[in-house]
């Protein structure tokens, strides 16, 4: 894999682009293959319930529930190396409790929460499903769609190039030992 250098946007009040260190940027590019899934379950989930003549959506909600199972199954190790290695690192920082490791971790528990509730709704269809079942059980992985399509921006334009200023050249390289392990 190519070693290209990956900036992000300039950082507010200031007009240096940031360069962001190997890990820093394999969590990035992590996100470009997430988005696309998460888009594509989203698209599918947005046209569930959309034609009230149909009678029965449990074979798109099925559809639905193999793309968001997919999805999850990469979403969550990236996120625990997120959890688990760099915002422990920026917490030494800025704290966890408020601030930008409070709001990720919440965005991190929001999307879990929302996947989690469309996963149970799943386990619980009876068929046939109508179409205003069918919204309400798909509106649980929209809601996911939405928050994590903020989180990823958030985190490629202002907690990545922040780590990248903050963190020292040895907890790079910790950061770099930990998403290798």
């Amino acid at each position: 894999m190519s070693q290209v250098p990956h900036h992000c946007s300039m950082m507010s009040g200031s007009h240096a682009y940031v360069t962001l260190c190997e890990p820093l940027a394999q969590l990035k590019r992590e996100h470009g293959p997430l988005r696309e899934q998460m888009d594509a379950f989203a698209q599918l989930a947005a046209q569930i319930g959309m034609d009230q003549a149909k009678t029965d959506w449990s074979r798109q909600l099925a559809e639905l529930k193999e793309k968001v199972d997919a999805f999850v199954r990469e979403l969550d190790p990236h996120s625990e190396r997120e959890e688990g290695a760099l915002f422990p690192l920026m917490a030494n920082y800025i704290g966890r409790q408020v601030g930008p490791i409070a709001v990720m971790e919440y965005e991190h528990e929001l999307a879990k929460r929302n996947l989690k509730t469309f996963k149970e709704a799943m386990e619980h269809v009876k068929e046939p499903v109508d179409a205003e079942r069918a919204k309400e059980i798909a509106s649980y992985a929209l809601q996911a769609h939405a928050v994590l399509t903020d989180h990823f921006t958030k985190e490629e334009h202002v907690l990545f190039p922040m780590a990248e200023n903050m963190l020292s050249a040895e907890e790079k390289d910790e950061l770099s030992r930990a998403l290798r392990s």
